[in-house]
């Protein structure tokens, strides 16, 4: 039975595609900083071993003593973990390398799906106050992944706007299905995030029609263009919100950021 007193959680999303160079970071990062604007208060969760979340919000390598990992298989409390940005309202649980490792470890836990649920949702997390809880998942469907979608209320996938990008979605759409099935029989589908997207380009609007068609209210209104600041934000590790706060590529998070208020308003 639940806790009745406890203040109602933060909405956890699950930001993922088994296939890389899609965005996912980028959109993590992004979406987070927008959100923050906005005045929520975000925890980014970087589940991916690259850490590109975490060098994307400035942390270095040398500052994450406690990671995810830490928070999944050392039973880390969550302020030890849990790192403030140079974003106001935006922290960070980061990652480092030894995540890597974490798959196989996870194998043996009997609990090992449900680790990162267990965890976002225990009662120190309450302090945080947190209004979203974005999941940057590793670009493939491993252990990992499935923590992600079994601790998250939905999914946000992003979709590159290029030849065969609707391919790939069929065995994403399949571990959804099988995470209904054995473990988060709520897990809905945020929608679908067209990214990289050129309006001069032919192939970028036959691939937004498409999906439009197949995947019909999935598909978020919002695109993200391509854009060269929001390409070099990561190398001066920050949101393209800070780096250029008057760039498309930042307009277009804070509208992606205000179409999901809404949704889930």
């Amino acid at each position: 039975m639940s806790d009745l007193s406890r203040p109602a959680g933060p909405k956890i999303i699950a930001i993922a595609n088994q296939k890389g160079g899609v965005g996912k970071t980028t959109t993590t990062i992004n979406l987070a900083a927008a959100l923050a604007e906005a005045g929520k208060r975000i925890l980014v969760v970087d589940l991916d071993p690259q850490g590109n979340a975490s060098t994307g919000l400035g942390i270095e390598v040398e500052d994450r003593d406690f990671t995810t990992y830490d928070l999944l298989l050392d039973d880390s409390l969550p302020q030890d973990v849990i790192q403030h940005t140079e974003t106001d309202g935006l922290l960070i649980v980061p990652a480092t390398v030894d995540l890597s490792s974490a798959d196989i470890e996870l194998f043996s836990n009997e609990k090992r799906s449900f680790l990162l649920h267990d965890a976002l949702r225990q009662t120190q997390m309450d302090q945080f106050k947190f209004d979203y809880i974005l999941i940057d998942c590793p670009p493939s469907l491993n252990l990992l992944t499935v923590n992600a979608m079994i601790a998250a209320h939905s999914v946000l996938v992003p979709l590159q706007s290029e030849f065969f990008a609707l391919e790939g979605l069929s065995q994403l759409m399949l571990t959804i299905r099988e995470v209904r099935q054995s473990g988060n029989k709520d897990l809905r589908i945020e929608g679908v995030l067209l990214t990289m997207y050129d309006r001069r380009n032919n192939l970028s609007q036959q691939v937004e029609n498409d999906a439009r068609a197949n995947l019909g209210e999935l598909v978020f209104q919002t695109v993200i263009p391509r854009n060269v600041r929001v390409s070099e934000a990561p190398s001066f590790a920050m949101p393209v919100l800070s780096y250029d706060p008057t760039s498309k590529g930042a307009q277009a998070y804070r509208d992606l950021a205000a179409e999901l208020t809404r949704n889930n308003g």
